[in-house]
């Protein structure tokens, strides 16, 4: 009995063996990354082919041909908040990444359909919006494709793509100004004003500076140990060319952070003073 168990383990023994799971590097691994923008975010999923010595567009990735945008799985965008897409109205949601790439001129496109893997797969009835893009020659080789979100400002960014010296990249932008004015001015009809952060956000966009004075006085006046709060209002004092009230906010900021023993606003408060 005991011989015929050792046989049995002998001839099951490479079998198993076959069977066991051998873990190695996907050879075009997955990234998905999620980037704030505007109000909300822009989520992209995709997988990263490697050139390994081949020559992509033009060959790997033929011109004028339907291409899933990276490998395997389809490349996914997910924006939480409306958008424009190279200048198309896009409304919150998922969509497909698909694009054509060509020699002198790329063209981008979101698509209803999640699953394009192939030009047989397209279909231009889902399109929910299309972008031309004229490709930029790098200096150096992208040995991986890389899909990125870059040139980010408060209501506008690029989405990237980059591969062997070859860098594609459509513009997106959102009604930030619209929404932050509409908050802005739901706020300042309710009991609990946030004058500070409107008085902040008309500074930095360059708004009215008179009724940003106006609430960044009654952000100090309700909150005086604020330092953050008198060296906004010393900036807006600035701007509106009012140095004495300039300057009697930048002692007031380093009074408040000096006792707080906050080097960053001294330093801001005084660098302030310097040019008044």
């Amino acid at each position: 009995m005991k011989k015929i168990l050792i046989a049995v383990a002998l001839l099951a023994g490479p079998a198993a063996l076959q069977a066991q799971a051998l873990r190695t590097p996907a050879p075009s691994p997955t990234e998905t990354f999620k980037q704030e923008f505007g109000l909300g975010s822009i989520e992209v999923s995709y997988s990263r082919p490697a050139m390994k010595g081949r020559k992509v567009f033009g060959d790997l990735v033929p011109f004028g041909k339907v291409w899933r945008t990276g490998a395997n799985n389809a490349t996914t965008v997910t924006f939480s908040d409306e958008v424009k897409f190279g200048g198309k109205d896009v409304k919150a949601g998922k969509y497909g990444l698909i694009s054509i790439p060509g020699e002198k001129e790329w063209t981008l496109i979101l698509t209803k359909d999640l699953n394009v893997t192939s030009p047989s797969a397209y279909n231009p009835a889902n399109d929910v919006a299309r972008a031309t893009a004229t490709p930029a020659t790098l200096p150096f080789d992208i040995e991986s494709f890389t899909i990125m979100v870059g040139s980010i400002k408060s209501n506008s960014c690029d989405l990237g793509m980059m591969w062997e010296r070859t860098y594609v990249g459509v513009p997106i932008t959102a009604d930030v100004d619209g929404k932050v004015m509409k908050q802005i001015d739901d706020a300042m009809n309710k009991d609990t004003r946030p004058y500070y952060a409107a008085a902040a956000y008309y500074f930095e966009n360059g708004k009215d500076m008179a009724k940003a004075k106006e609430w960044a006085d009654k952000a100090v006046a309700a909150n005086p140990n604020a330092y953050w709060m008198s060296l906004l209002n010393a900036r807006i004092c600035a701007k509106m060319g009012n140095k004495a009230d300039a300057k009697k906010m930048c002692q007031k900021t380093l009074e408040l952070a000096t006792t707080a023993k906050n080097d960053d606003y001294i330093k801001m408060a005084n660098e302030l003073m310097k040019t008044l």
